[in-house]
Parts: C-alpha cells; structure tokens; sequence
C-alpha cells in the first residue's frame, strides 16, 4: 500500500462516533481559536486585498459561500482563499510545527459546508482529516523542507487540504488517496516574502485550500492520479525533503500518534517562533522596572535564528517585517510591553529602533527549540539575564484558556462579544451546528471604510 492509499483509507474511515474524546474536544477547541483570531482580523489589509481579487476571477454567486464580515457570496474556491486571508491576518492563527493548518483547513471546510448544504457529522472529521494528513508530512519533514526556504504551511496545507475537503465530501478511500496525490502534485510555497517583509505569505494558506479543494475536485471526477506520489523517486519527499519517504512508519502513525495534539496556540500577535521570546522579555521587563539596557543578547536554537527574517533589524515598513524580527519583537515588548497591532505596526519610532540595533542575535545549538536566553546589559554594569524553557505543552491551551484569549483580542478590536458568544455555541454543537450562525457572527464585525 503506498502512502497516499494509507492516508485515504484512514481519513475516509473518520467518524464521529470513531474518535478519541480528547481528539474531539482539541478538534473544537481548534475551531474557537480559528474563528475566534478571524473575527478580529476584519480590518487587516490583507482580506481586502483577497476580496477585491477573487471579486474580479469569480465574482458573486448566489448559491456560493459567504465572505466573512462582508456579506458577499461567491464561489467555494473564492470564498476559501479570502476567509484564509482574513483568519492569516494576525499571523496569530494555530501552528502545527512550523504550518498554519487551522487557517487553510476552516475557511475551507466552512465554505464546502455552506454552499453545498453537506452533512455536519463530517465537520469535525474532516477537520481532523487535515491536521493528522498535514501533521503527519509537518513532523517528519519539515527539519529538511524549512532550510531549504520553503514554507510549511502551503507545502503540507495542500495536502491537508485535500484530506479535508475530501472526508467533507464523503470521498471514498481510493478517491481521496488521489485527491491527496493530486495534492502533492500541486503543492509548494517559498519563504522569501518573510525575509522582504512583504503580504505574499497572507495568501499562501488561500492557495493552499483551492489547491487542495481542486485535488478533490478532480479526484472525484475521475482523475488518473500517480499512486506513488508522495514516497516515489520523483515524488513529494524526494522532491522537497531529499529523502526516501519509510511507508509502513508513517502509515503505522495514522490513529495512533494524532497530530492534532500537537497544535499550538498563539497569545501574541508574532511569529510563532517569537512567542518564547516576547514571554521571556515580558518577564526580563519586569526585572528591569524601567531600565532600559545597553546591550542584549539573545541565543536561540539555529532552526529558529535562520528562518527568513527572524534576524532583521530593519528598517521595518510592513507587519511582515516585524512579527517576525526577534530584535523588533524583543525591543517592543521591553519599551513597551505586551505587544499589539498598533505596536507591531509602528515603523517611526525611534527609541525602539535604537534599541533593536543593540540586540544581537546568536544561534545556540544547546538551546532547545520554543526556549531562549536573553541576557540585558546595564549602564551600571550589571547584567540581568532569563532563560525561557518552553516547549509546545505551554502554548497547548485547553478551550476555556482560548475562549478568554479570542475575547480579550476581540476587546482590542471593538468586536462584539455576541459574535463570540455564537461561535463557541457552534463549536461546542457540533455536529448539531448550523455554518450560518458563523456567518452571522462575522457580520457582527465593525464595518470597515475598506469592507
């Protein structure tokens, strides 16, 4: 059985009924936090940008899915690719490793459920389809895809895509194993936008959802489909990875080791490689009762230091740019503390840019990924340092831990607590849920002069 064939079989098998508990419960609390970073990301550019694209492709369509806090309905592939652009809009949507999963996979599955009426018992599998089909490659290859400058989340998003909108639509093992190897025909996404500081990142997990909705598509009807597409010689792996693909381990991971526990939450609006050290230089604040230091040094593991622009100092001109500069990230949260939009969106100010060129930044070998040390020179000579060991337990928050982060972000961002109110009931119902009342809680958003 190849690799594709293996996770078509698993994913068309997902049932309500056939799911662990704790499975369920982390697939919910998954949905509070997607929607939840959605609804107060309706004034980011990033979605206009999307809306005003798609409007000129496809335009509207009556029988089509809805626009998040717009009101228009077009196409399901249309719909897919602005909402994922709306839930990026923060960059503080979930992470599974180092892919954005969550953002591709609910704007996708909510567009599929709305247009076409489908059956809600296949919500939460199709949900879990996409994070164990994209988890699974994530964990695996992600150490040799990353350095290479490609990006997690389309590489593996259209293949998580692809399980999901397949089990959404009620696929068959053998039809979803082409979907998934359609999938890997058509994936890919390249880093360089982060190091630029540019939007093309906003739109990749858009891309990703209609591609791995266009695999579905035309694994339905019918397409011939390389069953050796993801471990063959000229496959995915190899591809990407550079290395052969072990079948029978991966697949032996399918049920057992679930992917969906690994995701993580993000209480700042940063890079998920920077909320270890905003938590560290919140505390480092602290400590220093406003002092601010001479010199400061940060040592973090080199898979984080080497990402596309975590080591930039500017000069900063987009979001793009900041969220994911350790040195901007450091020197915020110590002038300013607990960063916020406006914060990371301030580009002129220059006790701030003062202070990033005085952090250096050093690539540590001994320090363990999600962990930092951060050590602050006074004037007086001395030295306060703090060293931060997390891993991805710390940012794995139960759905009440979510629930109140979404509403206090919700409260930054004038969005009603009604529309938070709806979405919790919708996730909390499933599979006794109808997508309309996420519609309507994204109509509850501030109107934009933009929107």
């Amino acid at each position: 059985m190849t690799l594709s064939e293996a996770i078509g079989d698993f994913v068309a098998g997902l049932e309500m009924r056939n799911l662990p508990e704790d499975v369920v419960e982390k697939a919910r609390t998954c949905l509070l936090n997607g929607y939840g970073i959605g609804l107060s990301c309706y004034d980011t550019p990033y979605v206009f940008v999307a809306r005003r694209a798609v409007l000129a492709l496809e335009g509207e369509q009556s029988s089509g899915a809805s626009l998040f806090a717009h009101g228009a309905k077009v196409p399901i592939s249309g719909a897919a690719m602005c909402n994922a652009a709306l839930f990026h809009g923060r960059g503080q949507e979930d992470t599974c490793g180092a892919a954005h999963l969550g953002a591709i996979l609910i704007p996708l599955l909510s567009a599929l459920a709305e247009s076409r009426r489908l059956p809600m018992e296949r919500f939460i599998p199709a949900l879990v389809a996409g994070y164990e089909t994209g988890g699974l490659l994530e964990q695996e290859y992600a150490p040799q895809t990353t350095p290479k400058g490609l990006r997690s989340s389309p590489i593996y998003g259209a293949l998580a895509a692809a399980a999901a909108a397949s089990r959404m639509m009620g696929l068959s093992g053998a039809v979803t194993a082409a979907a998934i190897a359609n999938a890997a025909s058509f994936a890919g996404g390249v880093l360089q936008s982060f190091a630029d500081g540019t939007d093309e990142w906003r739109y990749q997990v858009g891309v990703a959802a209609r591609h791995g909705l266009l695999a579905a598509e035309l694994a339905a009807a019918g397409s011939v489909s390389a069953p050796h597409a993801i471990e063959g010689p000229s496959g995915f792996v190899k591809a990407f990875a550079g290395q052969d693909c072990d079948v029978a381990r991966l697949a032996a991971r399918l049920g057992r080791e679930w992917s969906i526990h690994r995701v993580t939450f993000k209480p700042y609006p940063v890079c998920a490689f920077n909320q270890t050290p905003v938590t560290a230089a919140l505390e480092l604040r602290s400590k220093l009762r406003g002092e601010t230091p001479r010199r400061v040094r940060v040592r973090m593991n080199p898979y984080e230091t080497g990402y596309a622009g975590m080591d930039s100092k500017g000069p900063f001109h987009t979001i793009s740019g900041t969220l994911m500069s350790i040195p901007f990230c450091i020197a915020l949260t110590l002038l300013r503390g607990e960063p916020t939009m406006a914060a990371m969106t301030t580009y002129d100010d220059c006790e701030l840019g003062g202070l990033i060129d005085c952090i250096d930044l050093i690539p540590d070998e001994s320090v363990a990924r999600l962990c930092c040390i951060i050590d602050a020179d006074l004037d007086d000579g001395r030295t306060e340092s703090i060293t931060m060991n997390m891993t991805t337990k710390d940012f794995n928050f139960d759905r009440r831990t979510v629930s109140n982060m979404v509403r206090r972000i919700g409260q930054e961002q004038n969005v009603s607590m009604a529309a938070f109110d709806a979405i919790e009931i919708f996730a909390n119902d499933l599979p006794n849920a109808d997508i309309k009342s996420v519609v309507k809680a994204f109509s509850l958003c501030p109107k934009h002069e933009n929107s």
